[in-house]
């Protein structure tokens, strides 16, 4: 089995300051693999800070981990070269945050179509071109007549994040990692936005890692779920059995944060204490730990992670007597 995208113990961790220097583990020890032939909606959930978008940048390889590696069909993404560097850019495609900072203020969306079309050849010609800009943007819901010759400020951050998108499917990826890209747009877009990311993998067979602190759209879109805590993952497996039934206490924190349509669940029903750590804060053991209500004396050392059935494992000691799986063994609970 081929796999498209392979993390083996990857870190990131960041250091300022000449003379005595800070460090800042952005992630720590993280292995993820996604399968070639069978593409699939992974959710990389957790709050601000807590490496997502470390993660993002590692993936799209724009930063290099300081230890572990990251393979793209079997190769080292830091050591491609040539063709097979051009073939990685033109298969891991992303969609960021901010719908309106990808755009030059100054050019309209037919060059943000066309700067990808020329730079990897994908037409002989104008009226080829603007074939492919026509496709793209119809598959997202787009009437390429409201958008075509238009500059980003004469559009919505829906359309803008929609031709986002467009731009990635004309270069028919293989990946696509979605940052926070519901997050600045209008809730009653966010539905078409994440219903798009599910046609490219349902109908296109592309993989999609969407990156959210929102459960919520993670439910809705994605199969699988890694969810992270200053870059270490406490909880993983299939999304509707994490967040039907979390068993990490940050996993429970952020589910119950979500706002159910149900009058008789009170929001905050779980005991959280509030005060966060500094991230520069050097950790002893688990990370959350000082925000954990059940926290023990032997949260001082890191916790295993625990398999608790085919499709979920969490690393606390509240799950100890579960059997005990080394990181790298968190794909293979993951569903496609």
């Amino acid at each position: 089995m081929t796999n498209l995208l392979e993390l083996k113990n990857v870190s990131k961790i960041y250091s300022r300051g000449l003379l005595s220097q800070v460090s800042t583990t952005a992630l720590n020890n993280v292995s993820l693999r996604l399968d070639d032939h069978e593409p699939t909606v992974m959710t990389v959930a957790g709050e601000s800070g807590s490496g997502k978008t470390t993660l993002a940048m590692l993936l799209l390889g724009f930063i290099e981990p300081t230890s572990g590696q990251i393979f793209y069909k079997g190769q080292d993404i830091h050591t491609l070269r040539g063709e097979d560097r051009m073939m990685f850019r033109r298969e891991v495609q992303a969609v960021f945050q901010d719908p309106f900072a990808v755009f030059n203020p100054f050019y309209t969306v037919d060059h943000l179509l066309s700067v990808p079309i020329d730079r990897f050849k994908l037409a002989k010609s104008k009226s080829e071109a603007r074939d492919k800009m026509v496709e793209a943007l119809t598959a997202v819901g787009l009437r390429p007549g409201d958008v075509l010759g238009r500059f980003p400020h004469q559009l919505s951050g829906g359309q803008r994040q929609r031709i986002n998108v467009a731009r990635a499917l004309m270069l028919r990826p293989k990946l696509l990692v979605a940052d926070e890209p519901v997050s600045m747009v209008d809730a009653s877009l966010r539905a078409n936005i994440l219903e798009t990311l599910r046609g490219l993998q349902k109908n296109y067979g592309v993989s999609v890692i969407y990156i959210t602190h929102d459960l919520t759209t993670a439910y809705h879109v994605a199969k699988s779920i890694v969810v992270l805590y200053r870059g270490c993952v406490m909880e993983a497996g299939d999304v509707d059995t994490v967040i039907k039934s979390p068993q990490h206490p940050y996993t429970r924190l952020l589910v119950d944060s979500i706002p159910w349509p149900d009058i008789n669940r009170r929001w905050g029903e779980t005991q959280i204490k509030a005060r966060e750590m500094d991230l520069t804060e050097q950790v002893v053991g688990c990370r959350f730990s000082s925000r954990c209500p059940f926290v023990m004396d032997k949260c001082s050392q890191d916790p295993p992670l625990f398999q608790l059935n085919h499709y979920q494992a969490a690393s606390c000691y509240l799950l100890e007597g579960n059997p005990v799986i080394a990181p790298e063994k968190i794909s293979d609970l993951l569903p496609v």
